[in-house]
């Protein structure tokens, strides 16, 4: 039907013979909504004290203007068990090294896929390749890409290579590679038409990264071959390490404390046409030529839970993937599906009517931020009841940076965790060995960390 000035009469009529409405309307044109609509309820329930806690990092880390928080999160975790090895008050590893060589990678990474689906014969104008032009170099990531990039290319102390402006402020960055690489893909596929031989089309990929590469050296500056660290414990003894490389950092003194490859990644999908116990990937995704697919276990989330807190109570801090902006209260760092009483302030229900299943289905929820689980609290059973939650947006928020997460806010928008081998049960870890099937680039399975 067309909206009729009758309707729309009956509707605005309606609207205000009721008082709650009103009063409603007053708040909401004077203030955030989503801070009128918290219940005082779930303030009163809900603390930051918790029966299992990670030793504490310092300093708070904040990847101000930038979709890092994937790498936020890893070396997060990381750092927690190398501090305590070393000793150490305060310790920040580099984001901005690995986010540098995930530039340079996923651009590599880009154009050859632009050249794969040119030859698949994908036109340019059609959904996959608009689908990969909407954002070739966008800051989001993924567990396995993080992998590709620490076995690779190691770790630095953040003191041998800081943050530069376009690490915390990345947009414009961003906007600059992403013309070039668009650029690039219109050369390529004219390239592929032409029936170009595989090495001119690998010269001119070289050339391309070459240009990339100077870019993202004049915005980040390079990260050091070799490095020096000098630091004091806190003992205030003295202690030097190097010159070494950032490869040789990471596998003498960092992997004996934490193995980034004997972490997993386990996702929960509760779409029906994706069962769990099943392997999955997706279509055209990637940050490495030649490095690790990105694979996904699907496991129901109970499991996911269970998993996570049996990490934490062992002292292991463990990197998760969630839809951080559903019934999330920043200011006050409290992530529960009753923070927000809507149907009080709007008398309509909104984002929960829908299940978890659904949400995906109809795009309403997919995982976009990476943050790290650094405690938990259980009940007589072993079930989870909250999460202690470590995120990279500076420490003005929640308990000083950290979070808390009741578990029913996990079982609704929490999609990946990353926990030791083993704690994977054997017939979990035997997914990992299926031919996973593919889904589409779009899919949400695809979506990346990046808020």
């Amino acid at each position: 039907m067309s909206l009729s000035e009758e309707f729309m009469d009956r509707l605005r009529a309606e609207f205000v013979a009721e008082p709650r409405n009103l009063l409603a309307q007053n708040v909401c044109t004077k203030y955030d909504p989503n801070e009128a609509a918290i219940g005082r309820r779930a303030l009163e329930e809900i603390n930051h004290v918790f029966q299992h806690k990670v030793d504490e990092a310092r300093p708070r880390c904040d990847q101000a203007s930038s979709g890092r928080c994937w790498i936020f999160a890893g070396l997060n975790a990381m750092r927690i068990p190398f501090m305590k090895a070393l000793n150490i008050e305060e310790f920040e590893f580099s984001q901005s090294q690995l986010f540098y060589w995930d530039k340079v990678e996923r651009s590599n990474y880009f154009l050859h896929t632009v050249v794969e689906t040119a030859k698949r014969g994908e036109p340019v104008d059609g959904r996959l390749v608009s689908f990969l032009l909407s954002s070739p170099i966008c800051d989001g990531g993924q567990w396995d890409m993080l992998l590709n990039l620490i076995n690779k290319y190691g770790v630095v102390p953040k003191r041998c290579f800081p943050d530069a402006h376009c690490g915390k402020n990345s947009g414009r960055m961003n906007s600059i590679v992403t013309s070039k690489l668009r650029e690039f893909t219109r050369d390529l596929r004219h390239l592929v038409e032409k029936g170009a031989s595989d090495e001119d089309l690998e010269a001119t990929i070289a050339r391309q990264v070459g240009q990339v590469h100077r870019i993202l050296a004049i915005c980040l500056g390079l990260p050091p071959r070799t490095f020096t660290w000098e630091y004091y414990d806190k003992n205030k003894a003295y202690h030097k390490v190097g010159p070494i490389t950032p490869r040789d950092f990471y596998e003498q003194h960092v992997k004996p404390h934490f193995n980034a490859s004997e972490q997993v990644c386990l996702i929960h999908d509760p779409r029906p046409a994706n069962p769990s116990g099943a392997a999955y990937t997706v279509d055209c995704l990637g940050n490495m030529v030649g490095g690790r697919r990105t694979i996904y276990n699907n496991q129901p989330v109970e499991l996911l839970g269970r998993l996570a807190a049996a990490a934490l109570t062992d002292g292991k801090p463990v990197w998760f993937g969630c839809e951080v902006g559903k019934a999330f209260a920043s200011k006050l760092g409290i992530s529960d599906p009753t923070i927000y009483d809507y149907k009080l302030l709007f008398g309509v229900d909104v984002s929960l009517p829908l299940s978890k299943a659904e949400r995906l289905l109809l795009g309403e929820s997919m995982m976009n931020h990476a943050m790290c689980l650094t405690g938990v609290t259980l009940d007589e059973d072993g079930t989870p009841l909250k999460w202690r939650v470590e995120n990279s947006w500076g420490e003005e928020n929640g308990d000083s940076g950290y979070l808390v997460m009741s578990h029913s806010w996990f079982l609704e928008f929490v999609f990946e965790v990353v926990v030791d081998k083993k704690y994977v049960p054997e017939e979990v870890m035997a997914v990992f060995e299926q031919e996973p099937t593919v889904l589409p680039a779009w899919d949400p399975l695809g979506a990346l960390a990046r808020a």
